[in-house]
């Protein structure tokens, strides 16, 4: 089955650690980076998609992250 995620975090080196996390845990980039103004919190966010093929069963439950 594949799996879907979309990763954020405000535009620091906490997103790139994120992102470079998913990636060695077998997580693929899937599309572009996206970049957008948080106006209540007056910040840069960050955000980018990825995939991952696994084993199963899909369920709602599931805890993508752990996978």
């Amino acid at each position: 089955m594949k799996l879907y995620r979309f990763l954020t975090e405000d535009d620091t080196s906490a997103f790139c650690h994120k992102v470079t996390a998913a990636l060695n845990k077998g997580w693929v980039l899937q599309g572009d980076p996206q970049y957008s103004f948080d106006a209540s919190n007056g910040v840069m966010r960050c955000g980018q998609a990825v995939v991952k093929e696994v084993e199963g069963t899909y369920t709602p439950d599931m805890k993508l992250g752990e996978q």
